[in-house]
């Protein structure tokens, strides 16, 4: 009975530091690179594996559920989210050049060459320098979205620091691919709004079309989460500029032919923005890649998709850790 008493409080314990190992509340920091300054969280203990996450289109570090993070986190993973350039708390240590994204657009429609004031080349420098600031050698990446086309550039940049890639939502960039809506594509683009309830309105719009349709939100839980990205942090000019990094990107099927990186590929079948032809054509690309669809996922971390999410990444991450036989920190 002692014995099973003791086995109690230690399994109690265990739980409750890695509660205390794992806490999404810390402090925001803040690391000064050439260019940008970029705010980053920092969640788990120094000496495990480093897991780098990197989000999409004008998505801030919050818009990782903390759920995930925290799941992540458990596997045994010091875990970093980060605001890209121009979005959330990062920001320019020079004012950005100006741009004109409904003029790039034109250009882009008409099959010329789009002029960014960046590329994803750059924002793909941004991660490896804020791992160069927190002196993580090595690292594992996973993307979304946007944030997974960073991370293919990330791992081409650096193949011997990226011990693994996992791309959900992403694409090769491919010419050909389906392509989404163009109603889609203009709701993307309109980022300005004259007032903070037409803001709130506009991307509870957004959220609402990149979600599934078999499992539509509330709309006052749409508004609420604008409510709190939008009280963070609103740059509407730094999404625009975003977008034309992104349209100014070439196809990177070369670049992905050559990766000899382990890759996981998560896409939904019910993508709106991307369509899982993107999935299917991005995996086809990296060799030895896996491929995981989930059915009826669009491209939201929608709480129905959450479980299924982690399903499919959790196993692989767990097997990347336990295979990483390099130190995480330098």
């Amino acid at each position: 009975m002692r014995a099973f008493l003791f086995l109690l409080a230690l399994v109690g314990a265990s739980s409750s530091f890695a509660a205390s190992r794992c806490d999404v509340n810390v402090p925001t920091e803040r690391v000064e690179l050439a260019q940008v300054s970029l705010a980053y969280q920092s969640i788990g203990r120094t000496g495990d594996p480093a897991l780098l996450l990197v989000m999409g289109l004008g998505g801030q570090l919050i818009h990782w559920p903390d759920e995930v993070v925290v799941a992540l986190c458990e596997q045994g993973f010091r875990v970093i989210r980060y605001d890209n350039r121009d979005v959330g708390l990062s920001t320019w240590t020079q004012a950005p050049p100006g741009a004109n994204l409904t003029f790039e657009v034109l250009r882009y429609k008409l099959g010329l060459p789009v002029a960014a004031p960046y590329t994803l080349t750059d924002m793909a420098d941004d991660g490896l320098g804020l791992m160069d600031a927190l002196h993580v050698e090595r690292f594992h990446v996973l993307g979304v979205s946007m944030g997974g086309m960073i991370a293919q550039h990330l791992a081409a940049m650096a193949p011997e620091r990226v011990e693994s890639l996992t791309l959900i939502m992403s694409s090769s960039g491919a010419v050909g691919l389906p392509a989404p809506a163009p109603a889609l594509v203009e709701q993307l683009a309109r980022r300005g709004a004259p007032s903070r309830e037409a803001a709130l309105e506009q991307q509870a719009d957004l959220l609402a079309a990149l979600s599934s349709p078999a499992f539509p939100d509330d709309r006052q839980e749409l508004l609420k989460q604008a409510a709190t990205a939008y009280d963070r942090a609103f740059n509407p000019e730094g999404v625009k500029r975003q977008i034309m990094a992104i349209l100014a990107e070439p196809s990177r099927v070369a670049l992905l032919n050559k990766l000899r990186v382990p890759t996981l590929v998560v896409h939904g079948t019910a993508d709106p923005l991307l369509p899982v032809m993107h999935g299917v054509h991005l995996a086809a690309h990296i060799q030895g890649s896996q491929l995981r669809l989930i059915p009826g996922l669009a491209h939201r971390f929608q709480e129905p998709f959450k479980a299924p999410l982690l399903a499919a990444v959790l196993p692989y991450l767990q097997t990347q850790r336990l295979t990483d036989t390099h130190l995480a920190v330098y």
